[in-house]
């Protein structure tokens, strides 16, 4: 059976099998990539930034057909997933505009007399292998500013979305991409392995696992490849005891339940102050109870199935290890009956360090509460992780907030919102989390040469 398949996770039924390349259909895309390159990476800017914009439009047109694939691949409630092709376009509309600034030469200042400038060239071919959690955000975020760089792109997407996959290869050859600039590719973990190692191939960017970006970074860095690796996320909600809770416990739902959960920058810990803990508790769980949960392609429901029956029983294992061991359940804690791989909405509290849950992401819809005394604790608790993709903090104080900003150790920090993504501004995070970052102009500067020429003074 293929590893390429649909496997509706609100019915289990599998619905459309894929066949895996062949190794000679590997070869031929790494050539088609590295051919295209020659030409695209010398092409007018002017030409990339009309490709972007011809991919954003076409997205946009076809945004409810986008959105039922994905909904059907991997669960995402329908306006969520409407939601992702909004973000999508942005991101593509963002490097049309911005690119052409964002590449432009940088004069340097230098003692030695002379001139000298940055040049900001593309490198090659860049192999991006991607999740299913955002079938077409996290492709656009990797593609978007490789293609205005002039770098051309091989994309394995995760095996779960092999109709998203198609339909983005698709977009790109409507919207006139040379061939072999965005080429798609079912390649199996050994292929991808002998694609990172090929020296047609000049990088390779990861969203994933923290165990599929180990396992890629070490091929990389055997082969003297450049990685990005966006990875796990255990993200920090801190509550101090001047916030408004009740704004608090509505936007710490959104964020943790979003996306059914699978999310590597949701709100995952809730870190709450004492002297509020009791009141956002009841104001938080009394948010979660009220999720409508059920067939993600009825717009009435916040919270579809996880991905996969694997999933749902991977986050109901993690649970149920905490109520083993002493957590106590606010609301749900445990999987719905049924064919479908739904899982309540569930808070824990209680959560200690012998528990999975307290070391171990939850990718899924698990929020766990923390009750603490003060800053001091907040920051320890907070920092207390391997993660350090995103956090986000909650209070009135903004001297306060923008302390406590500098010493969590986190990719990003949000003040009074949640920790989101938005073209303009760059993705990424520390430790455990990840190398790199993505989109902003920083995006642009993973995969570039930043080549320097100097001419001689007189």
């Amino acid at each position: 059976m293929s590893m390429y398949a649909v496997t509706n996770p609100a019915t289990g039924v599998v619905e459309a099998t894929y066949p895996t390349a062949t190794d000679a259909q590997i070869q031929s895309a790494i050539s088609s990539a590295h051919k295209a390159y020659s030409s695209w990476s010398v092409s007018a800017l002017d030409e990339r930034v009309a490709l972007l914009e011809r991919v954003a439009d076409i997205y946009e047109a076809r945004a409810e057909e986008l959105a039922a694939i994905i909904t059907r691949e991997m669960g995402k409630p329908v306006k969520q997933a409407q939601g992702e092709i909004g973000i999508v376009v942005a991101i593509y509309r963002y490097y049309a505009k911005n690119g052409p600034k964002f590449l432009a030469d940088e004069e340097l200042e230098i003692a030695s007399g002379g001139k000298a400038l940055v040049r900001k060239e593309a490198v090659g071919a860049i192999l991006g292998i991607m999740p299913w959690n955002f079938p077409y955000y996290q492709v656009a975020r990797f593609a978007g500013p490789n293609l205005m760089n002039g770098n051309t792109v091989l994309l394995k997407h995760a095996p779960q979305c092999p109709e998203s996959a198609l339909a983005i290869e698709e977009i790109f050859r409507e919207a006139g991409a040379p061939v072999g600039a965005y080429v798609n590719i079912f390649a199996t973990n050994e292929q991808v392995a002998d694609i990172i190692a090929d020296r047609r191939v000049q990088g390779v960017s990861l969203t994933g696992s923290e165990r599929a970006g180990a396992a890629v970074a070490e091929i990389a860095g055997r082969n003297l490849k450049k990685v990005v690796l966006e990875l796990g996320g255990s993200d920090p909600f801190v509550v101090f005891d001047d916030a408004d809770v009740a704004r608090s416990a509505k936007l710490g739902m959104r964020a943790r339940f979003g996306n059914t959960g699978q999310a590597c920058n949701a709100a995952k810990r809730f870190i709450v102050d004492a002297s509020v803990y009791e009141e956002f508790s009841q104001a938080f769980t009394e948010q979660v109870a009220g999720i409508k949960v059920g067939d993600p392609t009825q717009g009435e429901n916040f919270l579809g199935p996880l991905s996969s029956a694997a999933a749902r029983d991977g986050l109901a294992a993690q649970v149920q290890d905490a109520i083993d061991k002493g957590a106590t359940v606010l609301t749900g804690g445990k999987s719905i009956d049924g064919n479908g791989a739904y899982y309540e909405p569930t808070v824990l509290a209680g959560v200690t360090e012998q528990m999975r849950a307290f070391s171990e992401e939850l990718f899924g819809p698990v929020a766990v509460l923390y009750k603490v005394e003060g800053e001091e604790e907040a920051v320890a608790l907070a920092n207390n992780t391997d993660y350090g993709l995103g956090a986000s903090i909650h209070t009135k104080d903004l001297k306060r907030a923008e302390r406590v900003s500098v010493r969590l150790q986190a990719g990003m920090v949000a003040i009074n919102e949640p920790s989101a993504s938005f073209p303009e501004l760059p993705f990424g995070g520390v430790k455990r989390s990840g190398i790199g970052r993505e989109l902003g102009k920083y995006g642009m500067d993973e995969f570039i040469n930043h080549k320097l020429v100097k001419v001689a003074g007189r």
